[in-house]
């Protein structure tokens, strides 16, 4: 994808797009865009193949969702939207251009509604999604009324998209196509920079190099926020600094600017102590468990304190932060057994989210469900996915989610499943999506921890999995989401 020929931020405004169209509505990226266009007052239609929970949604908010992909779909349209998993030949795309429509990737027509608007844009390997979700929560709480654009819902919000009327604009940098060069950042968070999406960019250098120019376009008025613990941020920000760059890092690190110190992390939350500038901020907790968490939320932290917003409204935003879906997404229980979602696919983010849900299952067994995302990722980070699904007591291992890649002799989970260094007994490649309960059923018990990992579709095996164990139990009201055998995580402790 050459995004050197994208249209960026500043160029033109939402308004500018007319009647807009987005093909594969229903995908959280491009639903999220759609409900912004939405209560921004802007006409909106989408084609979508899956009904997806979000269509419901912009059905109700006025927009159009077409259940077919059909050219007569484009009738009355100005401007077409696609995301980087739609080919160039999709029937819709090619009806776009015959017609002489505006066609815009998805990281141009957020540019557009980014003009005018203070950007607050959240970049890094892993860890964005969350991120983003808690600088907008911090600026809500300060009562700015940010617009904002998350590559997923805020749980119990129900949202991953606002039209605010501040002005700031809170949103999820993507790294993965290049498609972050485009964005006008008034102020840029990096949260860590590591090995991935050596598809596009062939070795980690270059992804570096992707983000010291990402982070170059970062308004002069502005500033950077990098983490200090994180050796390809600290080598950003030394970069950076060197240029006469206005960076600022966080972390546990000495020298970071805001420094992290007395962490704990249980089954109940995470808390920590925040110093910046030798000035106390006092004691930071989360009702959600992990260091990883911790030092997310410290960004958020940081980036309200250059603001000049309230520490007060930060502590209390974080301290009520419901987490994000797919992120550590508590389903429910189901006979004894505690069933969570995550969406890590990177095996840092799976490290991390693994060993905190080892703390999650105390006395109890880590049961994994995992549904490796791409390829080429799979090939080329096989050993360290393996080393962390090694964290698990059992794993259950589905087929690489690949869309559009070719699967090569050799290649995906079954190859997979061999380096996951636990005993034969206690892994298993299963090749039918309906297989995974039945096995999910045959070796939990209660107690345990079960988590679905990986690529999006897994998200939609949890429900699944509380079912199959229902009904093993012989009754529908053991599903209970409210009820933790191990105690709740849902309050700080």
């Amino acid at each position: 994808m050459n995004t050197a020929q994208f249209t960026p931020a500043g160029t033109l405004t939402a308004e500018d797009l007319g009647r807009i169209h987005l093909i594969g509505v229903g995908g959280v990226g491009m639903s999220g865009l759609a409900r912004l266009f939405l209560t921004r007052g802007l006409p909106v239609s989408g084609s979508e193949l899956r009904d997806w929970p979000s269509l419901a949604g912009m059905r109700a908010l006025g927009g159009i969702i077409h259940s077919r992909h059909e050219v007569s779909n484009l009738d009355g349209v100005d401007t077409v939207v696609y995301s980087s998993a739609i080919p160039q030949d999709h029937l819709e795309m090619v009806e776009a251009r015959r017609r002489g429509l505006r066609v815009l990737h998805r990281s141009e027509a957020l540019a557009a509604a980014m003009t005018g608007r203070r950007t607050v844009a959240v970049a890094g390997t892993h860890g964005k999604t969350t991120t983003t979700s808690m600088v907008t929560m911090v600026l809500q709480r300060a009562g700015v009324d940010p617009s904002f654009v998350i590559g997923g819902e805020i749980s119990e919000v129900g949202s991953g998209a606002h039209h605010g009327t501040g002005e700031h604009f809170v949103v999820e940098a993507d790294e993965s196509d290049r498609s972050f060069l485009i964005y006008r950042p008034y102020i840029s968070v990096i949260t860590n920079i590591e090995a991935d999406h050596l598809n596009t960019y062939g070795d980690l250098a270059t992804l570096e190099a992707a983000f010291a120019e990402f982070a170059r376009l970062t308004d002069p008025d502005g500033f950077i926020v990098t983490c200090a613990d994180d050796p390809g941020g600290r080598r950003l920000a030394e970069t950076l600094r060197a240029e006469g760059r206005r960076v600022h890092t966080y972390g546990e690190a000495p020298d970071a600017d805001l420094r992290l110190s007395g962490i704990v992390s249980s089954a109940h939350g995470v808390r920590y102590l925040a110093e910046v500038d030798g000035r106390s901020l006092g004691e930071i907790r989360l009702p959600v468990p992990g260091r990883h968490m911790g030092l997310n939320s410290a960004s958020a932290v940081l980036t309200a304190y250059l603001l000049g917003l309230p520490v007060e409204a930060a502590e209390a935003a974080l301290g009520a932060f419901p987490g994000v879906r797919r992120r550590f997404e508590r389903k429910g229980v189901a006979d004894g057994v505690l069933v969570y979602d995550e969406y890590a696919y990177h095996p840092t983010s799976m490290t991390l989210a693994l060993q905190t849900l080892r703390e999650v299952a105390g006395d109890g067994r880590l049961i994994v469900v995992f549904q490796p995302y791409r390829l080429y990722r799979t090939r080329d980070l096989q050993a360290e996915i393996a080393a962390a699904l090694g964290i698990a007591d059992e794993l259950v291992l589905l087929e690489v989610f690949g869309p559009g890649e070719l699967r090569q002799p050799g290649e995906g989970s079954a190859a997979l499943v061999e380096a996951v260094p636990l005993p034969a007994d206690r892994k298993v490649f299963v090749d039918s999506w309906d297989d995974a309960p039945v096995e999910v059923t045959r070796r939990a018990r209660p107690g345990d921890v079960v988590v679905t990992m990986g690529a999006p579709p897994i998200s939609l095996m949890g429900d699944q999995l509380l079912d199959a164990l229902s009904a093993r139990a012989g009754d529908a009201a053991a599903v209970d989401p409210a009820v933790d055998p191990g105690g709740s995580a849902a309050t700080a402790g």
